[in-house]
């Protein structure tokens, strides 16, 4: 059935196998991705409310940072929940309304943080390389103009894949080899031509990844070639330890995003296809507010002082 016959679909809910095939993991893997997701969920809305709170941290970078917190939090809570309750109960359907409604706010938020990346490897290129001219060049203007553009950007997406995939029928099984409602799991299950769905997945993934990329890579192209010609070695340490972090959140999220959408025929296996999505739902917005925010002294002033005005004896 061509995309533009409409959907004729019999199934009304779908069964998730999530991890089921491993069940002495079941209740072990509970533990770790609910601990998981707890330090997720502490560290991003953490991060959001020692930005709001301290006026020091009123900057484009902390901006970026809390936008960074809120997708992390967001996407995190639209795959995770279902993903501990797959673990935990023997029921793992979702409706078909559910599992769009899941597919539709999961790919807005993934969208957005790749380009919000992109947007943060601008700021530190302009912080490290133009520092004496960073306000003007960064300009709260402009700093709301970038914010804006990657939300436009995952919202536009999001609408046009959750179409591919409700143009499609789905007649046969119903059983989703995956603890979510991710693109290629959900389109295996289709009865219909998948040409439409497969091809605005990958092309919109193709885009998205070249455009945020080539960004960031010509960001730290200019960043490299401005540390290697400092010739104080503290200005070197500091512009390194500035860079690391967001490198290392970038080569994980941007590695899994290039092998689960833009490489073909990746999908050989589902037990890495899951691993590799647990990584960038669960484990990335964790590690996010660990590796922007340990060795920033303004960040660990403000929470310093927060935990101290809570404790007994300043109260």
């Amino acid at each position: 059935m061509a995309p533009e016959e409409g959907n004729q679909s019999s199934v009304t809910t779908f069964i998730l196998l999530g991890f089921s095939e491993y069940p002495h993991l079941q209740a072990p893997l509970f533990l770790v991705f609910l601990t998981t997701y707890t330090v997720a969920l502490v560290g991003n809305l953490g991060i959001i409310v020692v930005v709001r709170i301290n006026p020091k941290l009123h900057t484009p970078m902390y901006c970026f940072l809390s936008h960074l917190s809120f997708l992390d939090t967001c996407y995190s809570s639209v795959f995770t929940p279902k993903l501990l309750e797959t673990l935990a109960v023997e029921d793992r359907m979702i409706s078909f309304k559910g599992c769009m409604v899941q597919f539709f706010f999961g790919c807005a938020f993934v969208i957005t943080e790749m380009f919000m990346l992109a947007v943060m490897a601008y700021d530190r290129f302009v912080a490290v390389c133009n520092p004496l001219l960073y306000t003007v060049a960064v300009s709260p203007k402009l700093c709301a103009l970038l914010v804006a553009g990657t939300y436009t950007w995952g919202g536009l997406c999001s609408p046009t894949l959750t179409y591919s995939l409700l143009k499609l029928s789905y007649c046969g099984s119903n059983i989703i080899n995956h603890f979510g409602c991710e693109h290629p799991a959900v389109l295996s299950l289709s009865c219909s031509d998948r040409y439409f769905s497969q091809m605005a997945c990958l092309l919109i993934s193709i885009f998205s990844e070249a455009c945020s990329l080539l960004v960031i890579l010509a960001s730290y192209v200019f960043l490299v070639a401005t540390v290697i010609k400092m010739t104080s070695t503290g200005g070197l340490q500091k512009a390194i330890s500035t860079c690391a972090s967001h490198l290392t959140a970038i080569s994980i999220f941007h590695g899994v995003i290039l092998f689960l959408y833009c490489v073909p025929n990746s999908k050989s296996s589902w037990l890495l296809v899951k691993v590799a999505t647990v990584l960038f739902t669960v484990m990335i917005p964790m590690l996010n507010p660990l590796i922007y925010s340990l060795r920033n002294k303004d960040v660990k002033e403000t929470v310093r002082k927060l935990i101290n005005s809570q404790s007994p004896s300043h109260s």
